[in-house]
């Protein structure tokens, strides 16, 4: 019996595969492999039919924080009209809310995501109010992915739908490709220790005597050579892709139509290049630039897998892998598992990279007097929504107040129980002291962490954590070691208040520290700090924190009756009644 599909289902599907082309798994096997002989005609039926159990049942594969759904819709045009024909659609409400991120071609400023304030001036770094806020626009929130929308430029041309594309930013900086053709098959690729080889795609350098394929990475397009050469200032393992794609070729064959691969992935695939996974700050280098790229890419499906490019076989560890699960629904894939293969992959993302110049995150320019990025409380939001964080807060006659006990060499406080002593003498404090090592999964940290109205630490990576606190809350960085900007820049982002020691009389240092090269260094040392005036401090943190209008608003909203949906859904948040 041939089964058949009507024309308005297969219409519908159609127009929901063009839609989602980057998020849907267009193929059925599980593995993220296919061996060539594969049987693709059946391939090609699970493809409809996997089509047709999401028509029916896929609304809740959106996965985003109800506070995030009308934005998506107003920016995918066809799954707002496909909402508002479908009776069983679950966002009815949201399709009357005018709302876009900023970076979308018809944006009108006026409906654009912003939570940012100027009230201070910008130290001579712009003119006027009017260019001090753009530019914290453009360098800390959405217009930065706007500004990367418009540098997208196509680098190798597809002529039919079955040929080969790659569009880049500039510098290379974030690169989309499909139907790509990578050849592992040349000796010793993944061989030493070098983690970002920058020579294994040069096909002056390859073993191999096969003249027909004039290049190991590539598609079947026009390939504007003139147009990538252009772009290789940046060229830094941590700062670009130019490293990988500079010997990008035009090939004469279609790779996966033609048979040239050993291996085919059909599911949209992200290449990452990774910062250190031992360090939480440097490590959410990488998940903030995921996420940028996420909006980049206009999709947010977690039916995608990533691949860490690492030209080794060494180990990483991953101290956070938990934050995967916001962005995959598979385990992290290693390059070397591609080894004396060829690689075709119909949906390549070459991810924005963590240490980028003037990038997201890192070497950011912040400019002085603002603070509160929408994409940072969009991060915030995106993140405890898939990673299922519940706010058990405001409580009614509680501030709570966490202490990040470091329990390392240096950088301890020698009078932390006298500290906590005297917190907890204030009946309106609740007080928890936390050690965040590899004893406490790190779900269990970012819960607490987002729970924590006050969150107090000395200068370390620790404090990163600050990037899960609720929007009213406070960081205190009590001692920033002589690195003055750092988390301060960092909670300016995420729109949160920030303190530091003031009183540099009334912290006892306890020598001049002793960095391993450098000598003496206020990192590598520990302090004890005057009781009066910490808690001057934190007395002053909850003055902040009580009176914060989403603190205000959370405790009405929670013990007083006073209904504050809407904003809830603006924020995002998951809130325990």
């Amino acid at each position: 019996m041939t089964s058949r599909v009507s024309f308005s289902a297969r219409n519908k599907a159609r127009i929901y595969c063009a839609t989602f082309e980057r998020n849907i798994n267009r193929k059925c096997p599980s593995k993220h492999v296919l061996e060539v002989g594969s049987m693709r005609n059946w391939n090609r039926v699970c493809c409809w039919l996997l089509v047709w159990m999401r028509l029916t049942c896929g609304w809740e594969d959106l996965n985003l924080p109800e506070g995030h759904i009308s934005f998506y819709l107003g920016n995918n045009p066809e799954v707002k009209q496909k909402c508002q024909e479908e009776a069983d659609c679950p966002y009815k409400e949201q399709l009357n809310e005018d709302q876009c991120w900023g970076y979308e071609e018809f944006c009108d400023p006026q409906n654009r995501l912003n939570s940012t304030s100027c009230p201070r001036p910008s130290l001579g770094w712009t003119k006027d109010k009017a260019s001090q806020l753009d530019m914290f626009w453009k360098s800390v929130d959405f217009g930065y992915i706007q500004e990367r929308r418009q540098e997208l430029k196509i680098i190798c041309s597809p002529k039919t739908q079955e040929d080969s594309l790659l569009e880049c930013v500039r510098h290379t900086r974030f690169c989309h490709g499909k139907n790509l053709y990578l050849d592992f098959t040349k000796p010793g690729m993944f061989a030493g220790q070098e983690r970002f080889k920058e020579n294994m795609f040069d096909e002056n350098l390859r073993f191999s005597q096969d003249t027909f394929n004039k290049g190991v990475m590539g598609g079947h397009c026009d390939l504007d050579l003139g147009s990538l050469r252009a772009e290789g200032e940046h060229k830094s393992a941590l700062q670009s892709w130019y490293a990988e794609l500079e010997h990008f070729s035009s090939l004469p064959f279609h790779p996966i139509q033609d048979g040239h691969c050993d291996v085919i992935i059909d599911k949209p695939v992200y290449f990452m290049k990774l910062d250190a996974g031992v360090n939480m700050y440097h490590h959410f280098c990488d998940f903030v630039n995921l996420y940028a790229t996420n909006h980049l890419n206009n999709s947010f499906s977690t039916d995608v897998y990533i691949v860490m490019w690492d030209t080794s076989t060494m180990g990483y560890t991953d101290l956070f892998s938990e934050t995967w699960k916001a962005f995959t629904d598979y385990p992290i894939i290693r390059l070397h598992e591609y080894d004396k293969k060829r690689v075709c992959i119909r949906d390549a993302v070459f991810s924005l990279l963590p240490r980028m110049r003037f990038g997201m995150y890192y070497n950011q320019p912040v400019v002085p007097g603002c603070h509160g990025s929408s994409f940072f409380e969009a991060f915030n939001q995106h993140l405890a929504h898939r990673l299922g964080l519940i706010q058990h807060g405001p409580l009614e006659n509680k501030i709570r107040i966490t202490l990040l006990s470091r329990k390392t060499k240096y950088r301890n406080i020698l009078n932390e129980d006298e500290l906590v002593k005297a917190m907890k003498t204030v009946g309106e404090f609740e007080v928890k002291v936390v050690t965040y090592n590899r004893d406490m999964p790190f779900k269990e940290q970012i819960q607490s962490s987002y729970n924590s109205d006050i969150f107090i630490g000395i200068h370390g990576a620790g404090l990163t954590h600050l990037l899960f606190q609720p929007d009213w809350a406070v960081i205190i960085e009590l001692y920033n070691c002589e690195d003055h900007s750092c988390y301060y820049d960092l909670a300016r982002s995420r729109g949160i208040h920030y303190m530091t020691w003031e009183k540099q009389s009334k912290v006892v240092q306890e020598d001049e520290g002793h960095h391993p090269t450098l000598g003496a260094h206020a990192k590598f040392t520990n302090y004890e700090f005057d009781e009066g005036e910490f808690m001057r401090l934190i007395l002053k943190a909850a003055d902040h924190v009580r009176s914060h209008p989403k603190f205000i608003q959370g405790r009405q909203s929670r013990f007083h009756g006073s209904k504050t949906k809407q904003s809830e859904q603006t924020q995002g948040v998951r809130i325990e009644l």
